[in-house]
């Protein structure tokens, strides 16, 4: 099975103040279902994981009703606040959904870098172990050392690294970015999604991604990579063809059943 481990859908209307601005004109519309099936189907994409875009429940409902009307959609991760006072009871009742398949918090666009490194999350992240969640981790490089001690402090917890934390490809940094990397690879409940990196590359040509996916595979291992489209996102930079065709030109055929579908379906205990 080949899983698209990464997509959004979302209504304008749904987010006043949100973003994205109206001046990214590529993903200033609507996007739904309708919009996205006639590309998984052109592609050989048989599902998708829908991830949220907003902290706001409602959003993670949308989501989940929208699973429930498109088979192609085998898993949801969504949101809630992974600090509040009934944070797992919250995560019981979103894990009742045979569809949610894990939480994600914005931290990258917290003021707090070290959010994550917080004792005080201890109850949500044990509500999602129980219930088999996995958890996203939205960052940017900066907030790689803080994720290693929070996934060493809670090693039972399944944790992706969105979009390789968004390196710097756009200004050519890459050994910082590996170092950190590296530190969270030898660690075996991180896996790493290998999305979003085009976006990153901003005017640099495509071929500027290579050295970064190929440096995530060599980290991680075709076990622990999810390809993933982040489609809409990804119309600022490319299609969802092309983006597909030059990953999988980058991973090597021997590693296509794991990095196009079969990580996806074991992390996210996906069923088709």
């Amino acid at each position: 099975m080949r899983v698209d481990a990464h997509q959004h859908f979302w209504r304008l209307a749904d987010r006043e103040g949100e973003w994205p601005p109206a001046e990214l004109g590529a993903i200033y519309r609507d996007f739904e279902p309708a919009d996205l099936k006639p590309l998984l189907d052109g592609c050989g994409i048989d599902g998708t994981v829908l991830v949220q875009t907003m902290e706001r429940e409602a959003d993670t409902a949308y989501m989940l009703r929208l699973a429930d009307e498109n088979p192609f959609i085998l898993g949801v991760v969504g949101w809630t606040d992974l600090k509040a006072p009934d944070a797992a009871e919250a995560i019981a009742s979103l894990a009742a959904h045979p569809k949610l398949k894990g939480i994600r918090p914005m931290l990258q666009g917290l003021t707090d870098d070290g959010w994550i490194d917080d004792p005080a999350l201890g109850p949500a992240i044990a509500a999602m172990v129980a219930h088999d969640l996995a958890f996203d981790a939205l960052i940017f490089p900066r907030h790689l050392v803080h994720l290693a001690r929070f996934a060493r402090r809670h090693p039972d917890l399944r944790i992706v690294i969105d979009h390789a934390a968004k390196p710097p490809i756009a200004d050519g940094r890459f050994v910082d970015w590996r170092t950190d990397m590296a530190e969270l690879a030898a660690l075996p409940n991180l896996f790493c999604k290998l999305s979003g990196l085009l976006t990153e590359a901003g005017d640099q040509k495509p071929a500027a991604v290579r050295p970064y996916a190929e440096t995530v595979l060599e980290l991680f291992g075709p076990s622990r990579v999810l390809w993933g489209s982040d489609w809409p996102v990804l119309r600022l930079a490319g299609d969802y063809h092309s983006w597909l065709a030059q990953c999988r030109d980058i991973v090597p055929p021997a590693q296509h059943d794991a990095v196009f579908g079969d990580t996806a379906c074991s992390f996210y205990r996906l069923k088709g």
